[in-house]
């Protein structure tokens, strides 16, 4: 298997707001964000100023919670190791165990200082059946997270199966109001256009890909990028897909190992070939009666652990305690 390996080093940063969002964008800080409000009684939310990640600036008159949704190395997180600028923070929240973990040994941050509550998602209703014919598979992430090994390792099961596989993919720095960051990464979607068993969606709105899910039977991810959590993976267990990735960062946490996980490597055309053949593997075995009992409990668990009812009770009961 050939791999391009693509240079992400250059990057067009946007200036984020004041609290720490990006005016305009959809990503999972963002989607996280309007959840939060919409779910959490506003005059208690009122109380407080809630910066996600990016420190812009804090409010004199209310009590500052800076809710961390980067890996540990941001430059925007290094202020943390400052125990002074951290006291600007009545809370400093995190989304997962892993990222808590990652924080506390980089750059000492207590855990009395700390809290992890977990990103969240609405449950995906399946009120269809999935296709029989025809196994879906599904990428629904921005592409420097592992697009430039999924293809090719598609392209190569694709040879072997045909028609019996599709391959979705979802991906766009628009998600983000970076159109521009996708430009290194044109290669890889004239590649999807062009193959007969890919479609190049681009960026959808986050509906659009929920109803995708739907349909879809694995969410492909031979992730390269270090997740504090996964949205899409937690999307993708809600809507009955098997997940398959490497046992990265945030990954074993987010799927609590209901994934079809495998051992990651550094080499990324040695990581491309365990993919491949774990991909191969799942795809095979998609329709096995044990798989289907397995991802029926998968769903039961994510949507019981990562609903955004459980969540808002739990955000609640920590602002109130702040009080």
């Amino acid at each position: 298997m050939s791999l391009e390996i693509i240079d992400d080093t250059e990057t067009v940063e946007l200036g984020p707001s004041a609290d720490g969002t990006y005016e305009g964008a959809m990503g999972g800080t963002e989607l996280m964000n309007k959840a939060l409000y919409e779910r959490v009684d506003n005059d208690l939310l009122d109380q407080f100023y809630i910066i996600k990640s990016r420190v812009r600036w804090t409010d004199p008159k209310k009590k500052n919670i800076l809710w961390l949704h980067d890996t540990w190395d941001d430059p925007e997180s290094q202020h943390l190791r400052d125990k002074e600028k951290r006291e600007r923070f009545a809370k400093l929240v995190f989304v997962s165990n892993y990222q808590l973990q990652t924080y506390n040994l980089a750059h000492g941050v207590p855990y009395n200082e700390s809290i992890v509550l977990k990103n969240a998602i609405d449950p995906i209703m399946l009120d269809q059946q999935k296709d029989d014919n025809v196994v879906r598979l599904i990428y629904h992430t921005t592409p420097h997270r592992g697009l430039q090994i999924l293809i090719p390792a598609f392209e190569e099961i694709a040879k072997h199966l045909g028609d019996k596989v599709h391959l979705d993919i979802y991906s766009s720095f628009e998600a983000y109001g970076w159109k521009e960051r996708d430009k290194p990464y044109e290669d890889l979607f004239e590649a999807a256009r062009k193959h007969p068993n890919m479609t190049y969606h681009g960026y959808q709105p986050n509906h659009v890909v929920r109803e995708a899910l739907k349909k879809a039977h694995i969410f492909a991810y031979p992730n390269i990028w270090p997740e504090t959590s996964c949205i899409a993976a937690l999307e993708a267990m809600s809507a009955g897909c098997a997940i398959v990735c490497p046992n990265y960062a945030a990954l074993p946490e987010t799927t609590g190992n209901f994934a079809m996980m495998y051992q990651f490597n550094e080499d990324v055309q040695t990581h491309a070939n365990i993919f491949a053949n774990q991909l191969f593997g799942a795809i095979q075995d998609i329709r096995d009666d044990n798989m289907a009992r397995r991802l029926v409990f998968q769903k039961n668990w994510v949507d019981n652990f990562y609903n955004w009812d459980l969540r808002a009770a739990e955000w609640t009961n920590m602002l109130k305690g702040l009080l």
